[in-house]
């Protein structure tokens, strides 16, 4: 079965490239378009695509706010692909606290585009710029210091966290660290019950916030 998606962008230029892009590829399939967040809900309980690529910033409902009412609504949300133009936008951060599930900028080249939305279809989380986690590290509180401790992850999960906050996948993680992929699998289930993280993506932001990772 192909990854379906829906593409959700204020410009049809955009759009139009993004669908070119991704249906040039056989396994994946654009399922629809929207042009505001506020067209999100339906769609999605229409078409139930596997990922949303969505922008940001949009005049009704920004994608911040998508997000949120995605998750918060839907028993079994798509993925969520946050797609915007600048990588220090404080949006993408928002967006990306919200449950946001991985970040691609729009000037991307076509095989990146494609890649990450691969990788977040199939629940891998992708790695922030730069950028953002320098803000993710500015964003830290004493709230997610503590909640990292409470953790009392072993030592063998916070080398998992340290490179999931790196960007590698679950394979790459096993290469690593010459195990199996199926326990480096245990290893990240064990990490997001711990700290309370919906996903990977959240597990990543709250080791920044923390100050667990340092950015680079």
């Amino acid at each position: 079965m192909p990854v379906t998606v829906l593409l959700v962008d204020d410009e049809p230029l955009v759009r139009a490239g993004l669908r070119a892009v991704l249906e040039a590829q056989p396994d994946i399939k654009v399922v629809g378009e929207a042009g505001d967040g506020a067209a999100v809900i339906p769609l999605v309980r229409q078409l139930r695509p596997d990922v949303v690529a969505m922008d940001v910033r949009m005049p009704l409902m920004d994608g911040i706010e998508a997000t949120r009412v995605v998750l918060r609504t839907m028993q079994d949300p798509p993925k969520i692909l946050v797609v915007t133009t600048f990588e220090n936008d404080e949006y993408v951060y928002e967006a990306l606290r919200a449950g946001a599930d991985g970040f691609l900028l729009k000037r991307a080249r076509p095989a990146e585009i494609v890649n990450a939305v691969r990788l977040v279809a199939e629940g891998e989380s992708l790695l922030f710029p730069a950028a953002v986690r320098r803000l993710a590290a500015e964003y830290g509180t004493n709230k997610a210091r503590a909640a990292m401790e409470l953790a009392s992850l072993t030592e063998r999960e916070e080398e998992v966290l340290r490179l999931m906050a790196r960007g590698l996948s679950n394979a790459e993680i096993a290469a690593k660290l010459v195990v199996g992929v199926e326990t480096v699998k245990s290893h990240v289930s064990a990490i997001l019950a711990k700290l309370r993280a919906r996903d990977r993506t959240q597990a990543v932001i709250a080791a920044y916030e923390s100050g667990f990772v340092a950015p680079r």
